[in-house]
C-alpha cells in the first residue's frame, strides 16, 4: 500500500472540518489588509507626510524592532512595514493550529487510530494536513493581493506582499509538522511551534533594531534578520525593491522541514513522540484537589505568557510616551487621530489613552481564550470525566469564568503599574506616571470583561459556533473601536465595540455610567451563558 493512500479523502475531510474557521481566517486577514492601507493613507496622505513618517520609523530603534525596517516613502511600502509582521504572525498561528489539530490532536483523541485501520498510508494524514494548510495560505496570499490591488497599489508589489505572507504561514505549518512528531500532545506541539514563532520575531527584531539607516527613509537590517522567516518577508521589500528571490528561502525551509517531519513520522509509533511525557504520580497532589486548582493548573502557563508579553509591550509604549508631541508632529492626520479619540487636551495624555486602549484590545484576546477554555475541555472529552465526579456544571463554569476574569484584572494591574513606573522614571514624576497609566488601564476592564461575557454566552447558547464567533467579535471590536475614528466609520457602527464606550482617561474625565453599563452587561451575559450551559447537552 502506498504511504500516501487515502490522502485525497482526508484532504476533503480536513476542509469540511475546518471550512468555517478557514473562511474566518482568510476573510479576516483580507479585511485587516484593506483597513491597514486605509489607515496608513489617512495618516500620511501626502509625500511630505510619508517622508517624515518613514524617517521617524527608520531612525527609531524601537519602531524598527516592532514594525520592521523602513523601505521608503511609497504608500505600499509603508503599509507593508506597518502591517506585514501582524499578517505574517496571524497566518503562522493559523497554520500551526491547523496542522496540530489534524495530526497530534487526532492521535490524542483516537481518531488517527480509527482512520488508520482503513486503507490509509502512513504519510496520508500529515500530507492531508499540509495540503489543507497550503490551500489556506494560498487563499490568504490571493486575498491579500486582491485587497492591495483594490487600493490602487502596484500589482507586482501586491503579488509579492501576498506571496510572502502566505509563504511565512506555510513555513510555520512545516515547523508545526515537525513539532507534531516531537511532542506527544497537541498542547506541547502547539507550544513548541509558537515558541519557534516567538523566537523568529525576537531574532528579527534584534536584527532590525541593529540595522543601518540609509537615505533617511530606508534601513538595511542586521544579519540576525536573515535568520528569521518573518524577517525574510520584510527583506523582500514589496513596493520598494521587490526582491522576489527571497521566496527561495521560504521554499527551501519548507522542503527541509517537511522532509524532516516525514522521516520522524516514519520511524515513530502512533501516539508517541521524540519527547516522551513523564509518567504522572499515582495520586493527585493538593494542587488538583478542587476545580479551582485544576483550572489554575491548566491555565497558569497561558496567564504567565500573556502577562510577560503585555508588560513588555506596555513598557515599550511607556518609554515613548514623553515624546508623544514629536510623534504626533510627524503628521497633522496623526495628531487629529489622537484628538479624535480624546478631544482637546494634552497630546501626551491622548497618546497614553490611545496606547492603553490598544493594550486593552490585545488583552481581550487573552480573555476570549480563557473564556473558551471550558469549550476546549468539552470538545476534547475531558470535561465529561470531570463532571462525572462531584463537580456540578455551574460550579465548573463559575470557576472557569472567575479565573479568567481575575487573571484579566491581575494582568491589567501589573501592566498599569509597570508602564506607570517606566513612564514616571523617564519623566522624573513617578506619581503622575502611576496615576496616568493606572487610570488608563483600569478603565479598560469593563470593556474587556463585557467581551468575555459575550464569549461565555456563546459557549452556553451555540457551542459549535462559539470559537469562530468569539474571535470574529474580537476583530470587530478592534476595527470599530480602535480604528473607527481613523476609518471615519459611522457612529452606530463604532458603537458595536465595547471599547468605543471607554472614556479616554487621562485625556478626558472619568465617566462612570458607560463603565457601569459595560460591567452589568458582562455579568448578565455570563449568567446567560452559565444557565444555558446547565440546560444543554455536552456538544462535541
Amino acid at each position: 500500500m502506498s504511504t500516501f493512500a487515502g490522502a485525497p479523502r482526508l484532504i476533503r475531510l480536513g476542509v469540511r472540518r475546518d471550512r468555517g474557521n478557514l473562511a474566518a481566517w482568510v476573510v479576516g486577514l483580507g479585511v485587516l489588509t484593506v483597513f491597514s492601507v486605509a489607515a496608513v493613507s489617512g495618516v500620511y496622505p501626502t509625500e511630505a507626510d510619508r517622508r517624515t513618517g518613514a524617517a521617524f520609523s527608520a531612525g527609531n530603534r524601537l519602531a524598527r524592532a516592532f514594525d520592521g525596517p523602513a523601505s521608503g516613502t511609497e504608500l505600499g511600502a509603508m503599509t507593508m512595514v506597518e502591517t506585514y509582521a501582524v499578517l505574517a504572525v496571524l497566518a503562522a498561528l493559523m497554520s500551526i493550529f491547523i496542522v496540530t489539530r489534524h495530526t497530534r490532536q487526532d492521535e490524542e483523541t483516537g481518531r488517527a487510530e480509527l482512520v488508520g485501520s482503513a486503507v490509509v498510508g502512513r504519510r496520508a494524514r500529515l500530507t492531508a494536513a499540509l495540503v489543507v494548510v497550503a490551500a489556506a495560505n494560498t487563499a490568504i496570499a490571493v486575498v491579500t493581493t486582491v485587497a492591495l490591488v483594490a487600493q490602487d497599489l502596484p500589482v507586482a508589489g501586491s503579488v509579492l506582499s501576498g506571496s510572502v505572507v502566505g509563504a511565512c504561514g506555510m513555513t510555520f505549518a512545516a515547523v508545526a509538522a515537525v513539532t507534531a512528531q516531537v511532542s506527544e500532545s497537541q498542547r506541547g506541539a502547539t507550544g513548541l511551534a509558537a515558541t519557534a514563532l516567538g523566537a523568529a520575531f525576537l531574532v528579527r527584531a534584534v536584527g532590525d533594531a541593529a540595522g543601518t539607516v540609509v537615505d533617511e527613509t530606508k534601513v538595511v537590517s542586521g544579519w540576525p534578520s536573515w535568520l528569521s522567516p518573518i524577517g525574510w518577508g520584510q527583506q523582500a521589500r514589496p513596493f520598494a525593491d521587490d526582491q522576489w528571490e527571497v521566496l527561495l528561502l521560504f521554499a527551501g525551509a519548507i522542503a527541509v522541514l517537511v522532509a524532516v517531519a516525514f522521516v520522524i513520522g516514519d520511524r515513530r509509533d502512533l501516539g508517541a513522540g521524540l519527547l516522551r511525557v513523564r509518567p504522572g504520580p499515582s495520586s493527585a497532589d493538593g494542587a488538583l484537589s478542587s476545580p479551582a486548582r485544576l483550572v489554575w493548573r491548566l491555565q497558569r502557563g497561558t496567564v504567565l505568557a500573556w502577562s510577560v508579553a503585555l508588560v513588555v509591550l506596555a513598557a515599550a509604549f511607556a518609554t515613548l510616551g514623553d515624546g508623544a508631541d514629536e510623534l504626533a508632529g510627524l503628521s497633522d492626520e496623526l495628531e487629529e487621530l489622537f484628538f479624535a479619540m480624546v478631544g482637546e487636551g494634552e497630546l501626551v495624555d491622548g497618546y497614553i489613552a490611545f496606547m492603553m486602549g490598544f493594550i486593552g484590545i490585545i488583552l481581550a484576546a487573552f480573555t476570549v481564550q480563557a473564556m473558551l477554555r471550558s469549550r476546549t475541555e468539552e470538545v476534547a472529552g475531558r470535561l465529561e470525566q470531570v463532571l462525572a465526579g462531584a463537580v456540578g456544571r455551574r460550579q465548573w463554569m463559575v470557576v472557569t469564568i472567575g479565573l479568567g476574569a481575575v487573571a484579566t484584572l491581575g494582568i491589567l494591574l501589573v501592566v498599569g503599574v509597570v508602564s506607570g513606573v517606566v513612564f514616571g522614571v523617564a519623566t522624573d514624576d513617578l506619581g503622575a506616571g502611576l496615576q496616568s497609566f493606572g487610570g488608563a488601564t483600569a478603565v479598560q476592564a469593563p470593556a474587556v470583561l463585557a467581551l468575555g461575557g459575550f464569549v461565555v454566552a456563546l459557549v452556553g447558547l451555540i457551542p459549535r459556533w462559539a470559537s469562530g464567533l468569539a474571535w470574529t467579535a474580537l476583530v470587530v471590536a478592534l476595527v470599530t473601536g480602535l480604528l473607527g475614528s481613523v476609518l471615519d466609520l459611522p457612529q452606530p457602527v463604532r458603537n458595536l465595540s465595547p471599547f468605543t464606550h471607554v472614556p479616554p482617561v487621562p485625556a478626558a474625565g472619568f465617566e462612570p455610567v458607560p463603565l457601569a453599563i459595560l460591567t452589568v452587561a458582562a455579568v448578565v451575559l455570563a449568567v446567560v451563558g452559565i444557565v444555558s450551559f446547565r440546560r444543554r447537552d455536552l456538544a462535541l
